[in-house]
């Protein structure tokens, strides 16, 4: 006994001397000049895995790391979880999906020692894992299918659908940054010629469609693009929340207002440029259509205009005449006479001036008015018969260019952020916080970023990432603040693990798979949620358990349950890519491009089975894009970065499950799937629905209180599929 306690003791020593020595160098690398840099701006190390006991905690580098933090703080684990709460846990954090009964047996029946490790490659080699971490990587970079600022709406689904692919792909993420940045991977952008010319390659094109990712910050406003550039990159990124440098001086971390509109000039000359995804037969046949609309609308909109021009001048006149004589002066003159100036007064002062159809209409006389509407009625007549023709629809999609009249021109420090506000005394040069010198430009202001922005040595760039990847495989980062790595947001909880994990992200060639797989194959993640009153002292020691000595129970999101409730229903479409689809919403009106108009027409839409990240989302003042499912269940509206969605708890997630047309609907179909593939056999039925729903067999207390709800009767298979869809087992992981 007491040579086993002087063997623990001498180990304890040995770990804790490691992690000190270890954290010490940590902290020394950090000093520059007697200065010291704050954590994050640190370069990243690589420090030494700590020895422990391989039969305590295996090979994975991540659970010695963890296993020298436990034995620090004197915490232990609760041992792993359960084959059946493992499968369905790592099939819902890697494909979004719960595993079918045919999943869980051919797991059960796999007696060899990789078995599970058999089953995460299986998951990460599926298009369904590049879906699920799609919508997590979407929600960092704010995609909204609508929003009444974004001009890129059309097409934007081609963006996440990229996603979607690159993921698949398992592009590293170095080049996946790239890629949305610039529109090329870094290795491609030129090429030399034979004689020596050095010129332009073309991308792939494909990678058009990552784009996407700077053209849905365009706004009404041209430097809207650029603005939202700075913040949605500085958060996704780099970690750093700059925003407040817009008006002044970060109040924590060393970023300054000058360093913000440096930032910000970089992508000032961005412009979005509308691309015609048609061939050529299509644009001809298009062009032969319009054409022969026009034809027939052009002299009807002749005569409606003459018959409305002179009370058009009048209102115009009016309304001139109401602003100041030196503004009447500059609108009175031709546009082709007005200077720069004069033009600017004359934008501005536009909507003012502007005459619409209603103000018109106000001050006709009654003839004129009737006439004008029949013209009108002739014209939407022609519109009506143009359509019946059936022309083809233009697919379009938005994607960014640089203009170089815009890279010529000077930026400037804007006050309080206001883009009417240019402080002409402030130029702005292009560059970036935390740049050594003067950036090199010649390839392009938005590559040199995205060069620094992506290089190994860059000290936010890879740790930022993991540290991602690490919150949504264990539901907390080890930097808690995902998307905040300032002064603000604290510090780690394991510096050393994270700077490991950041070194070895680089080492693996930016694999997202392969950290993936490095975290879901650690002990760290196969160990049980329950907790008990023996883990009292654990509790005590670690209370937010930062040394991850239990997996947390959590909360699925909206797209799982969906997903999952389709699933059991048999009713999930699993096709990849597409447009998004809208949610039939009750005593709603159809609009055009819903996918359904009511909950009855719902069953009979086949749209309805598609995935939860094709639901529809987005902003708009006059009614909600985004449908009350996906907010019921904490999805933002994509307006702003979301590193961490909430995880609440609400009545009306109950009052969903309970009460809503869709899980009425599945319920029923997942009746009559257990039904058949019970045979009619009750027994087998409930433990069918068991797998579909929870993926586990039915505990035989479970089936003895499940035969004493059925009484023998097929007809109440229904209400029993119900009441599994409201346990509180089939929207918790655990």
């Amino acid at each position: 006994m007491i040579s086993t306690t002087r063997t623990f003791l001498c180990r304890t020593v040995l770990v804790l001397a490691l992690v000190s020595s270890d954290v010490v160098a940590w902290a020394e690398a950090g000093k520059t000049d007697g200065a010291e840099l704050w954590w994050s701006l640190r370069p990243v190390g690589r420090p030494t895995v700590p020895e422990v006991e391989v039969a305590d905690v295996g090979i994975n580098p991540i659970d010695r790391f963890l296993a020298a933090a436990r034995r620090a703080k004197g915490v232990r684990v609760v041992g792993p979880a359960d084959r059946a709460t493992l499968l369905r846990r790592v099939h819902l954090d890697l494909v979004g999906l719960p595993p079918t009964p045919a999943e869980q047996e051919a797991f059960a029946a796999d007696g060899s020692p990789d078995a599970y490790e058999k089953v995460v490659d299986r998951l990460l080699a599926s298009e369904q894992h590049a879906v699920r971490y799609a919508r997590h990587w979407l929600d960092v970079l704010r995609y909204a299918d609508s929003d009444e600022r974004m001009t890129a709406a059309p097409g934007i689904h081609l963006w996440r659908d990229w996603v979607v692919q690159a993921l698949h792909d398992d592009l590293p993420y170095d080049q996946f940054v790239q890629v949305q940045l610039t529109g090329r991977r870094s290795g491609e952008r030129s090429q030399m010629s034979a004689t020596g010319h050095r010129f332009q390659k073309e991308p792939r094109p494909a990678d058009l469609f990552a784009l996407g990712f700077l053209a849905r910050g365009a706004g009404e406003d041209p430097q809207e693009l650029a603005i939202n550039a700075v913040d949605t990159v500085s958060a996704a990124f780099m970690g750093m929340t700059v925003g407040c440098a817009k008006c002044h001086d970060h109040m924590f971390d060393p970023v300054s207002k000058a360093d913000y509109y440096a930032m910000k000039a970089l992508f000032d000359p961005l412009v979005l440029r509308k691309v015609t995804l048609a061939s050529a037969a299509d644009l001809v046949a298009v062009g032969k259509a319009q054409a022969d609309t026009e034809k027939k609308r052009a002299p009807i909109e002749r005569a409606r205009a003459d018959l409305l021009a002179p009370y058009k001048q009048r209102l115009h006149e009016e309304r001139v005449l109401m602003l100041t004589a030196d503004v009447q002066v500059v609108i009175r003159k031709l546009e082709k006479d007005r200077t720069a100036e004069e033009q600017k007064i004359a934008d501005d002062y536009f909507p003012i001036l502007r005459i619409d159809g209603d103000k018109v209409d106000a001050i006709l006389p009654e003839e004129v008015r009737q006439r004008s509407r029949d013209l009108q009625k002739q014209l939407d007549a022609v519109d009506a018969e143009a359509r019946r023709a059936g022309a083809p629809a233009l697919p379009v999609f938005h994607a960014v260019e640089m203009d170089r009249v815009r890279e010529r021109e000077k930026s400037y420090v804007l006050t309080s952020g206001d883009p009417s506000r240019p402080e002409k005394d402030h130029e702005a040069r292009p560059g970036w916080p935390f740049a050594q010198g003067a950036p090199d430009l010649r390839e392009g202001r938005v590559e040199a970023f995205a060069d620094w922005l992506t290089a190994p040595d860059n000290p936010l760039f890879a740790r930022v990432a993991v540290n991602r990847l690490w919150r949504w495989h264990f539901g907390e980062g080890l930097h808690r603040q995902t998307s905040d790595f300032g002064k603000q947001g604290g510090k780690p909880t394991q510096p050393l693990l994270l700077d490991w994990l950041a070194s070895e992200f680089v080492r693996q060639g930016h694999s997202m798979k392969a950290m993936h797989r490095l975290m879901v194959t650690s002990q760290a993640y196969r160990m049980a949620s329950e907790t008990g009153p023996d883990t009292a002292a654990d509790q005590q020691a670690d209370p937010d358990d930062t040394t991850f000595w239990h997996f947390r129970l959590r909360r699925l999101e909206a797209e799982p349950v969906w997903d999952s409730i389709q699933a059991a229903a048999g009713r999930l479409d699993l096709r990849v890519g597409g447009p998004s689809f809208d949610l039939p919403r009750p005593d709603a009106k159809p609009r055009r491009g819903d996918a359904a108009a009511s909950p009855k027409d719902a069953a009979k839409d086949p749209v309805m089975k598609r995935r939860g990240i094709y639901i529809v989302r987005g902003f708009s003042t006059s009614r909600d894009v985004t449908p009350g499912f996906l907010q019921t269940f904490d999805v933002d509206d994509g307006r702003a970065p979301c590193p961490m969605r909430l995880q609440t708890v609400t009545a009306p997630q109950a009052l969903f499950l309970m009460n809503s047309p869709e899980i009425d609907e599945a319920s029923a179909r997942l009746a009559e799937r257990v039904r058949t593939g019970s045979g009619g056999d009750l027994d087998r039925a409930v433990d069918l629905a068991y797998r579909l729903t929870l993926a586990r067999a039915a505990t035989p207390s479970e089936r003895d209180r499940a035969g004493a709800f059925l009484e023998g009767d097929a007809g109440r298979l229904k209400a029993f599929c119900w009441l599994l869809f409201n346990l509180d087992e089939s929207i918790y992981v655990r």
